[in-house]
């Protein structure tokens, strides 16, 4: 899978909460000062992000964003579906849905095992393993 700048700042914005939110809801003027992306490109990635139940947010003066659950309890691969929509590595109709080519398809079997091993890795990693590394 090419994972897209959104599903990279995604990560960094998801990333950035999970560290600061200690601290109260965290402002995405303060991510976007840290994380050296601009507010506006930064609202449109918490969008699909609160609309998943990954992040919560809390408006007027003193608001922000925090983990809807513990770094421990999200997956890389919630974070990665939400921002892109989907892990899968090739645009297969195999992957997705029932393919009436998939009978003489000699490569499915690739497409799919690659599919498996990316979601594999993608679920093994959480939000918490990621801001300790």
């Amino acid at each position: 899978m090419l994972v897209s700048t959104k599903g990279r700042y995604a990560m960094r914005l998801m990333t950035d909460v999970a560290r600061y939110q200690c601290l109260g809801p965290v402002p995405l003027r303060d991510v976007a000062e840290r994380e050296n992306i601009s507010v506006k490109y930064l609202e449109q990635l918490a969008r699909p992000l609160v609309h998943s139940d990954l992040l919560h947010s809390t408006r007027g003066k003193g608001g922000g964003y925090r983990l809807t659950r513990p770094a421990s309890e999200i997956k890389a691969g919630d974070i990665l579906r939400a921002a892109e929509g989907t892990t899968i590595p090739v645009a297969c109709n195999g992957l997705l849905e029932d393919c009436p080519r998939t009978t003489e398809c000699a490569s499915i079997n690739f497409w799919v095992g690659l599919d498996r091993v990316i979601e594999d890795y993608v679920d093994a990693v959480t939000l918490a393993d990621i801001i300790v590394e």
